[in-house]
């Protein structure tokens, strides 16, 4: 018998309290992250069976979704709408009547919760965190193992014991091998594995991404590749701890720290997938071959390397597949076998919890120092952290320079909760992790690529390989 055991097993078991007949696990909660989402629902039904916050300190309600990132001086006058500002208004009710800690629109460490979870030190290696939202793997990037959850009869589970039921699923692991060429990021990776493997590709595992090429990350461009985990299917996406996750995680606010901090260190390390444990499903990539990608459809698996072209329908045998091609070429306004380099854009957004932290904006900014776009476009910072840090490299200035807008932080043009949309029939080139039909405006078109890459776009009108312009 195989006793060697993975990282997710090793996590899952320390939490389980008792498994049901039906196979269920109840799981104790280390931390639960809220957004405005549908909480309210949670918190009304909460309210209805007369219950309260078990363990209010285990919980953060963080306002992201809906909050604009222009006029907050305007308070909720900033808010025209009056649904947004309902949502607004509802989480700071909900967390002050239930105790619960809260990072409201005001808050100096104001951001996207899971930019703020990893930067305040609160994902931490170990731990088991849910949140109300399909990305809460991104924090599987620190070594925990994070789970999204309902923002119903789920988060008031949550709220009400400081636990939750879940079927415990099979494990994958995802190795990419070698080093990443010239210009392919992180975003480039996950988007190569979606697009091999499908959207659906990783539905009913835990994925853990390894290999040299995934140890040779900063922990940015982990937080990036765990965020997209969902976008193939999977509800988790983990990655070992290791020197990397500790140096982040050294110094930061809710990080252990005096006698805390080596005791914490002993047991992270015991924490990584042993020598020999058994995967249910592997899969490898190898790094040198990547490119940097663009997606040219309605869903993250409809992308390709800038070099390629639009796929022509009347080739895939698949009838599913081609019929979703069809679609999704008749929504975009595209043409088979049109050179993605040759499609125009209208706007750019560089933002969203998938690359709005310090590293993506220098990326951007490196590719826009000097140089003027020639559409117009937003930078929304993923936290009022990365924000200042921004500020004081001056890469703001960088941003305003080139022509484009600098935004307070939040999700932003990311899901346009928050009245923040790309216009019907614009074509917007985006950091975001989702293109579907109407993600970020009724009849937008949206081009998911790299923040280098967004750059690249804003400068030219159109998709561009920025290896064309790191040479100029």
């Amino acid at each position: 018998m195989n006793d060697h055991r993975t990282l997710f097993d090793k996590i899952w078991s320390e939490h389980v309290i008792v498994v049901s007949p039906q196979g269920e696990a109840l799981l104790y909660v280390d931390f639960n992250l809220i957004n405005e989402g549908q909480s309210f629902l949670a918190f009304d039904q909460l309210r209805i069976e007369g219950r309260s916050s078990r363990r209010p300190q285990q919980h953060l309600a963080v306002t992201d979704h809906y909050l604009p990132t222009i006029n907050r001086s305007l308070g909720t006058a900033g808010m025209p709408n009056p649904e947004i500002r309902r949502v607004v208004e509802m989480l700071d009710e909900n967390a002050t009547e239930f105790a619960l800690p809260h990072i409201g629109w005001h808050h100096r460490d104001q951001g996207i919760a899971h930019v703020i979870a990893p930067e305040l030190g609160i994902s931490q290696p170990g731990m088991l965190i849910t949140c109300n939202d399909s990305h809460t793997a991104t924090n599987g990037a620190c070594g925990a193992l994070a789970v999204p959850i309902g923002g119903g009869n789920q988060l008031r589970h949550v709220v009400a014991t400081q636990t939750i039921w879940l079927k415990k699923p099979k494990t994958m692991r995802i190795a990419i091998e070698g080093s990443l060429p010239e210009a392919v990021t992180a975003k480039d990776v996950i988007l190569s594995i979606i697009g091999e493997i499908g959207v659906g590709g990783a539905t009913g595992y835990a994925v853990e991404y390894a290999g040299s090429a995934i140890r040779a990350m900063s922990m940015e461009g982990r937080l990036t590749v765990c965020n997209m985990s969902i976008e193939a299917g999977a509800r988790i996406g983990m990655i070992g701890p290791d020197d990397t996750t500790y140096q982040f995680l050294a110094g930061r606010a809710n990080a252990p720290k005096g006698a805390d901090w080596p005791r914490a260190l002993a047991y992270w390390a015991s924490l990584p997938t042993d020598a020999d444990a058994a995967f249910d499903r592997e899969l490898s990539v190898d790094a040198g071959r990547l490119a940097p990608m663009v997606s040219w459809g309605t869903s993250p698996e409809d992308c390709a390397p800038v070099s390629g072209a639009i796929p022509d329908p009347s080739t895939i045998h698949d009838g599913d597949r081609r019929r979703h091609v069809e679609r999704a070429l008749d929504y975009m306004q595209l043409l088979p076998a049109t050179p993605l380099d040759q499609i125009t854009i209208d706007r750019v957004f560089i933002g969203s919890c998938t690359n709005s932290r310090i590293e993506d904006l220098r990326a951007a900014a490196k590719v826009l120092e000097g140089r003027r776009t020639t559409v117009p476009g937003m930078v929304s910072p993923g936290s009022s952290a990365v924000k200042r840090q921004a500020e004081s490299e001056g890469l703001d200035r960088i941003f305003l320079a080139a022509g484009l807008e600098w935004r307070d932080s939040g999700c932003s043009m990311c899901n346009g909760s928050n009245g923040e949309l790309v216009a019907p029939g614009e074509r917007c080139a985006s950091t975001t992790n989702r293109n579907f039909e109407g993600r970020q405006g009724r009849g937008a078109l949206t081009h998911i690529m790299s923040p280098s890459m967004v750059a690249a776009a804003a400068v030219c009108g159109r998709i561009t390989d920025v290896r064309r312009l790191s040479r100029d």
